[in-house]
């Protein structure tokens, strides 16, 4: 297997669907409140990214909560220190402090400084869709590490996965039926309203 189908396996989303039971669990875990919580694997500038990249990609409407209300953030700290190996840790942390450098931190400039804006601007200049080429991979094919567009998108993934999953978003916004017994076929809008199931 080549380096660049192997990096596409590691990072934060390795093994996640296969072990998907079994870490939902750990999400119903986190009970932390953002500001109280203390991570388990992030720096105090990678926690502050990840919430407002989760926040970004999934921010609160008038009907669903925020990526950070049902404890995303929390969750993906609490996968990585408990499920990613020492080296995926490694080339996860790399691609957090990669994407720290774009922030242009200074002496005067603390992360708590970087505007909603400016995390806008580099999601929308780095997050690619399908059909767009990863130029950085490109010029690195043999690269042990995250691009900028991978590491964005294993989070963006994993935000949408964990909030999903979650207690809340699975029983108060999702049609939840806590014992499924009957197969129902027909259109989903007439069924429930368009609403997807949780799991």
């Amino acid at each position: 297997m080549k380096r660049r189908d192997a990096l596409k396996k590691l990072g934060l989303a390795a093994g996640f669907a296969i072990t998907a039971p079994s870490i939902f669990s750990m999400l119903q875990s986190c009970t932390a409140d953002v500001k109280t919580w203390v991570p388990k694997f992030l720096t105090s500038n990678e926690q502050a990214v990840l919430t407002n990249l989760v926040d970004i990609i999934l921010p609160k409407t008038a009907t669903t909560p925020s990526a950070t209300e049902v404890k995303v953030p929390q969750f993906i700290d609490q996968y990585i220190y408990e499920v990613l190996d020492i080296k995926d840790q490694e080339i996860t942390r790399a691609a957090f402090n990669k994407f720290i450098g774009f922030l242009k931190l200074t002496e005067t400039k603390s992360i708590s400084d970087v505007t909603t804006e400016e995390y806008t601007a580099l999601l929308d200049e780095y997050l690619l869709i399908t059909e767009d080429i990863d130029e950085e991979r490109e010029a690195n094919l043999e690269a042990e590490i995250m691009t900028t567009s991978e590491f964005l998108g294993q989070v963006k993934w994993m935000t949408i996965s964990a909030y999903r999953n979650s207690e809340q978003v699975g029983e108060n916004i999702l049609v939840y039926d806590p014992i499924p017994a009957q197969y129902y076929c027909g259109d989903l809008q007439e069924l429930t309203g368009g609403k997807s199931y949780s799991l």
